[in-house]
């Protein structure tokens, strides 16, 4: 390993080092879509409430049409949400519709397609019912109490419906860190317009918002300051000062001197966690604290800041979520051969398939350029290649980092 630079394992160790887990709020049900439960969510009522019909027809006494062509007399009507008050006796069924509940004195439900109707309010029984037929009974899906939702889980479609039915209006969710986004670098203008050869368009905080937002965290664009201290400085400050969570800042993480990352965060309190790790693309990562501030800076060539994203901010944000990082690679195997790496970990863009077996193919693009975002985004993952990785042939295993 070469001097100064921290593996990939050791920098993200220290990214995650005692984050704590962002507080907890009451959102509406509505509202929640997203967010991460910071609670179990016990239900508050038991679904079914009673036994209910499970099919529109009559409800009966088993016994009562232990064979068919019994015949029975229809006492009364039962509909969802309006209780028949009265009890099958012997010889005696309610119309009943799907969800209504149960009378009193009936155990099944005949359906209304096996029912002939008979004159002077009569019924007979085409096919049999055996004790219980077509009822849902009472707690079926959950009793009062149960805890059907745990902390942790991301609030979707499914969850939110079952929150519901367990009668929560408000759910308690972890605040979404708010992360700041700082560009710098005087030859950046934002897109559109008419812009000088000389310039650069600033991209990255716009994926990075994206990514942001995709991993449960509100971006906050701070825009763009130039290679100025005291502008870099103060754009610092109003991050700080807006209750940023995560600072990020684009660019200024090198060597150069207008590079002045390193020393103006130094200068508004930071203490260093380290800079440059074992990586390509994105060597020149700078991560330390000011206070409660997590600060990442991330390398101003495109994807050294995205890759760097992917593994340190992506997982940060989870941290702050009370998520478990995990691991972020899956196997695949090699769609070309690989030359042997050199000692940092190198995260090679890739075109992904699948094999016959529906196992991940990933074959490396050409051009590896850090600056190339057209490669970026065409590639569907990235190669992870260790440090001093031999020579790989087509076929060989891997392990990718999916993109998203």
């Amino acid at each position: 390993m070469s001097s100064g630079l921290l593996p990939v394992e050791a920098a993200l160790a220290r990214v995650l080092d005692g984050v704590a887990p962002m507080p907890a709020e009451d959102v509406p049900l509505a509202e929640a879509r997203g967010r991460i439960l910071a609670a179990p969510l016990a239900a508050l009522r038991t679904q079914p409430p009673a036994d209910v019909s499970a099919m529109d027809g009559y409800a009966v006494r088993a016994a009562d049409v232990a064979a068919s062509a019994s015949e029975l007399t229809v006492i009364g009507t039962a509909p969802a949400g309006t209780p028949f008050d009265g009890t099958v006796g012997v010889g005696q069924a309610v119309r009943i519709f799907t969800g209504a509940h149960l009378p009193a004195g009936a155990d099944s439900v005949l359906l209304q397609e096996d029912a002939e109707t008979l004159e002077g309010g009569r019924i007979r029984a085409r096919e049999a019912v055996r004790p219980g037929q077509h009822v849902r009974r009472r707690g079926l899906d959950f009793a009062a109490g149960d805890i059907m939702l745990p902390a942790g889980l991301k609030l979707g479609m499914r969850q939110l419906s079952l929150a519901a039915a367990m009668n929560h209006a408000h759910v308690p969710v972890r605040r979404r860190p708010r992360v700041a986004l700082l560009a710098t670098g005087d030859e950046l203008v934002p897109p559109g317009g008419d812009i000088p050869p000389d310039r650069i368009v600033a991209s990255n905080s716009f994926g990075l918002a994206a990514l942001i937002a995709e991993a449960g965290g509100v971006p906050i664009d701070l825009g763009i300051v130039p290679d100025d201290r005291a502008r870099f400085a103060a754009a610092v400050d109003d991050g700080l000062a807006d209750g940023a969570d995560i600072l990020v800042t684009l660019g200024g993480a090198s060597v150069g001197e207008h590079d002045l990352s390193r020393e103006v965060l130094a200068g508004r309190g930071m203490e260093l966690g380290f800079w440059k790790i074992a990586m390509r693309p994105g060597k020149p990562l700078i991560f330390g604290r000011i206070g409660a501030t997590r600060i990442l800076g991330l390398p101003g060539n495109p994807v050294s800041s995205f890759v760097c994203a992917l593994l340190f901010l992506r997982p940060l944000i989870a941290a702050k979520l009370g998520l478990p990082p995990g691991d972020p690679t899956v196997p695949a195997r090699l769609g070309a051969a690989m030359r042997a790496n050199d000692q940092r970990q190198d995260y090679v863009r890739a075109t992904l398939t699948e094999d016959g077996n529906g196992l991940p193919v990933a074959t490396p693009l050409p051009r590896q350029d850090s600056s190339m975002l057209s490669t970026f985004a065409s590639a569907g993952c990235l190669i992870v290649r260790p440090p001093h990785a031999p020579e790989a042939k087509a076929g060989d295993p891997c392990r990718i980092v999916i993109l998203p």
